[in-house]
């Protein structure tokens, strides 16, 4: 097993189990295995993301499929009450590989991202606001707004996490990865694929 290959298995077990974003976990792994994180070549998400599917088929079969459907309701429900703002449901309850522990990320886009916010306001949601640097930098960081919301099924809250982009960063959200598979979906796709699931 290569460095990389030992640093993705030690990462995709923080993913799975404690819901650890890609980067935190990788960072974590690499403390973990006994090394400086600019020093060992860490995973790229999609060779993270395969030892995430791996780990969920050797450890969690049984359960994860529940805990994804009951996440991809959460998530639905939202993509419906913000339907004026072009809801993409991205992340790893869109991929397949959430857990319980996973929280959901939708994409905005949205004319004026400041009506989001107002929306959630109005209708008396309390959310934080946030930010998150975009890949690459030297663009304005990303306005995150992050709620909590229930799941009966799970019996407990599902964190949600909302990006606000611009509408014409609508155009290139739909790339697909190496693999060919897309990195998001729309209200649609997210429910051709659990119809599918089912």
């Amino acid at each position: 097993m290569s460095r990389s290959q030992e640093i993705a298995a030690a990462a995709a077990r923080l993913v799975v189990e404690e819901g650890m974003e890609y980067a935190a976990a990788k960072r974590r792994a690499v403390k973990t295995l006994g090394g400086a994180a600019g020093r060992s070549p860490l995973p790229g998400n999609e060779e993270l993301e395969e030892a995430v599917r791996e780990h969920i088929a050797l450890f969690c079969a049984d359960t994860q499929p529940g805990e994804l459907h009951a996440l991809r309701q959460v998530a639905l429900r939202w993509m419906l009450r913000l339907a004026e703002f072009r809801p993409h449901l991205s992340g790893a309850a869109w991929r397949g590989t959430a857990t319980r522990w996973s929280a959901l990320h939708l994409d905005l886009y949205c004319d004026d991202p400041k009506a989001a916010e107002i929306a959630l306001i109005n209708a008396g949601v309390d959310f934080d606001a946030g930010s998150l640097d975009r890949p690459g930098g030297g663009r304005e960081p990303l306005s995150v707004l992050t709620l909590v919301s229930p799941s009966a099924v799970l019996g407990e809250p599902v964190t949600v996490h909302l990006l606000l982009h611009d509408l014409d960063e609508q155009r290139g959200a739909l790339k697909p990865d190496a693999a060919g598979r897309s990195w998001r979906g729309d209200l649609a796709a997210l429910q051709r694929l659990m119809d599918a699931a089912t």
